[in-house]
């Protein structure tokens, strides 16, 4: 089961940002995701979910209206796209399935600039 994180980097507030979580070495089609990130100082947290049919999302209220999460199962690749950035957005955004049941990859840094 491995996770690959990318897309991240340095972007100004109110800006945007696109993020790829691929998988391999699992079913992906048949998993609900998530994308969790962890900000400086702070626990990891959940901020938004997917089902495997891609018909389902779920967002932490502060992403909601700003971020989407999206998925295509015949590349076995997640989303995330990242609107109207927030300096307090700046994170480590990381995907894993909805349990965290799966092997955490390195993330992918995303830095908001005020």
């Amino acid at each position: 089961m491995h996770l690959v994180e990318s897309g991240g980097g340095l972007v100004q507030s109110e800006g945007s940002l696109r993020l790829s979580c691929a998988a391999s070495g699992f079913p992906f089609s048949n998993r609900d995701m998530s994308w969790y990130r962890q900000a400086p100082g702070k626990e990891r947290e959940w901020i938004a979910s997917i089902d495997q049919f891609n018909d389902r999302t779920d967002y932490k209220k502060s992403v909601s209206g700003r971020f989407t999460i999206s998925r295509d199962n015949a590349l076995n690749t997640m989303y995330l796209q990242m609107s109207r950035l927030k300096p307090e957005d700046t994170a480590v955004y990381y995907c894993n399935d909805v349990i965290m049941g799966l092997n955490w990859g390195q993330g992918t840094r995303v830095v908001v600039s005020s």
